[in-house]
């Protein structure tokens, strides 16, 4: 089959998500409930991208939605980008104690968090309970409730015969693997890896390459400031 990807017709096979897709010809699409080895979930929504053209686009998670002839897919317009710093943004207020949360808001360049935080220990991404089941065979774990009472336990809230200990759940776990500074940091964002946000979204509706982090557009901004200052 045949999809607009970033401008671009390619091809692509049946049965492929966007994501399949967008991996497969090097457009980087952040994932965090997303693992290669664990059925797609959705639930995070940070894998985000925008499909169909003008006033009829929208967004959908591409880690569950299916390629079809003729789609026309953007993976880092600015609607795009601006829906997935808001959605790491509640995840950091939620859990902020998290380093691939950190990681993951210094990535896309975000410098503050407008929601207080929770210091929760789970964000209900839904990894472990799938790791469980699937990679270990065990379904030790599970979802209980629903809304703001939805939580992750062990059948009945008692030890569960099923589970082995293994260890699987904390090793997939984001909310496990703290950041730098330890679960008792003074500041709600690290940013000790902050990167810049594209400089290309002022000026264009989508990003103008894939670099991870992005440096070119902060050389060129260096270069500007320089000859500003050499003007005056």
């Amino acid at each position: 089959m045949e999809i607009t990807l970033n401008g671009v017709k390619v091809q692509v096979e049946e049965g492929w998500t966007i994501l399949d897709a967008a991996k497969f010809y090097g457009a980087n699409i952040p994932t965090l409930c997303y693992h290669e080895g664990l059925s797609p979930y959705g639930a995070c929504r940070l894998c985000v991208v925008e499909i169909g053209r003008g006033g009829r686009s929208k967004l959908v998670a591409s880690c569950l939605h299916p390629v079809r002839e003729g789609l026309n897919v953007r993976t880092h317009s600015e609607r795009v980008v601006k829906a997935r710093k808001m959605l790491v943004e509640l995840l950091v207020a939620r859990c902020p104690q998290s380093k691939i949360l950190q990681d993951l808001a210094s990535s896309m360049g975000i410098e503050k968090v407008r929601f207080k935080p929770k210091y929760d220990d789970c964000i209900l991404c839904g990894l472990c309970v799938r790791m469980c089941e699937e990679q270990m065979d065990a379904k030790a774990i599970g979802f209980v409730s629903r809304g703001v009472k939805r939580r992750i336990t062990t059948p009945f809230d008692i030890k569960s015969e099923k589970c082995r200990t293994c260890g699987a759940c904390m090793y997939i776990c984001p909310a496990c693997q703290l950041r730098c500074q330890g679960p008792k940091a003074d500041t709600v964002l690290c940013s000790g890896c902050l990167n810049i946000s594209p400089s290309c979204l002022e000026k264009y509706e989508d990003t103008m390459c894939y670099m991870d982090p992005c440096v070119a557009c902060l050389k060129e901004k260096e270069g500007n400031k320089k000859d500003v200052k050499k003007k005056n």
